[in-house]
């Protein structure tokens, strides 16, 4: 097969690279352009996309001996994500700006200008696993990224390739140390990659000014203090809201309210919910029959739950077999197999509108 291989100059892709040319496919190399400013380089492993890593890339590419060549996409990046996760934010609530990546970027305008050039399947260093079309979970627990490929089409799963699904990362840096790869050793980028500095509050108050508003306490009714922004907070944060309350108990951010600019703060005992409603949900098969049993992930690093999921409206009522907390509207709701079995397999998502 003809295979675009996405080459970020890290390990992980220069390593689903060197799998597919063993694999005897013919493999291109591209590096997308994502950083408006690529000059800037990056700082252990924060940020992305700058000149760094284009060369990173580059250098894999000739020890490999495929063709490379680097797509400028900051525009579509920044609208596409950028501004996504601005608003959503401005909004009141939490966005994953890797799933809304891979959804828009990756598998939609790198896999729609691959097909356009007569390729067959872009290759990426994503940890899940392909089984007979259906997407899965890593082998590897701690570096799976499932969550962040539930929003995956059929279609989009078909044309795609994770040669890392079925290794760990330990076995994904010696596969590059054997084949002398720099980048074998190099650190793995974490946080968001466009806020380099890892500040994601300074970031969106240079976007969005100062917007104060009212710090409430659900469990007395007081004002405890006042916030420079919404943006600030997300459900289920603890650290940094700079009050004290009298009783001296944890307090937990309950709800955002952008539009009077509040914010309520709560005890662990308030902070419980035990049922998520969400949008329009996109699924990785064929639709399941609506209501079925299943697990939920509901953050990135979450702990996958029992559930019910039974239809609402244009969206889902999923009943928690358990109360969950930091449920942030916003965030996606990752729904997994029940099963022990077959429990790793994905079978979609959809973004959470509301909980209690």
């Amino acid at each position: 097969m003809r295979v675009l291989a996405a080459m970020s100059g890290g390990v992980d892709s220069a390593v689903a690279a060197a799998l597919a040319v063993d694999a005897g496919h013919d493999v291109t190399g591209v590096h997308l352009a994502l950083s408006p400013d690529r000059q800037t380089l990056r700082s252990g492993a924060r940020g992305c996309c700058s000149v760094e890593d284009a060369h990173d890339a580059r250098r894999v590419a000739d020890e490999l001996g495929i063709p490379f060549y680097v797509w400028d996409m900051a525009d579509r990046f920044r609208e596409d994500v950028v501004e996504d996760f601005v608003a959503e934010y401005e909004a009141g609530r939490t966005p994953n700006p890797c799933l809304r990546c891979n959804e828009k970027i990756k598998f939609s305008a790198v896999l729609d200008r691959a097909r356009a050039l007569g390729f067959d399947a872009v290759v990426t260093g994503h940890h899940a696993r392909l089984v007979d079309g259906e997407l899965r979970r890593s082998v590897d627990a701690a570096k799976d990224q499932s969550y962040v490929l539930g929003v995956l089409t059929p279609e989009q799963l078909a044309a795609a390739m994770f040669p890392l699904g079925d290794m760990t990362k330990d076995r994904v840096r010696q596969i590059a140390a054997e084949r002398g790869f720099a980048v074998a050793t190099k650190a793995d980028s974490h946080d968001i990659c466009f806020i380099p500095d890892g500040d994601t509050r300074g970031f969106l108050a240079r976007k969005l000014g100062s917007r104060p508003g009212p710090l409430v306490d659900a469990a007395t009714g007081t004002t405890v203090g006042e916030h420079d922004g919404t943006y600030g907070f997300t459900v289920g944060q603890r650290r940094g809201l700079g009050v004290s309350v009298g009783d001296q108990r944890p307090r937990y951010v309950l709800s955002i309210e952008p539009v009077s600019r509040t914010v309520t703060i709560g005890t662990a005992d308030q902070a419980g919910i035990g049922e998520v409603l969400t949008g329009p949900p996109t699924w990785t098969g064929t639709a399941p029959g609506l209501p079925f049993d299943a697990q939920v992930q509901l953050r990135a690093h979450g702990t996958p739950v029992p559930c019910r999921v039974e239809s609402a409206g244009g969206g889902l009522r999923i009943s928690l077999g358990s109360e969950q907390r930091g449920v942030a509207a916003g965030q996606a709701a990752v729904l997994y197999a029940p099963d022990a079995e077959r429990g790793d397999r994905v079978l979609g998502q959809a973004a959470v509108a509301s909980a209690d």
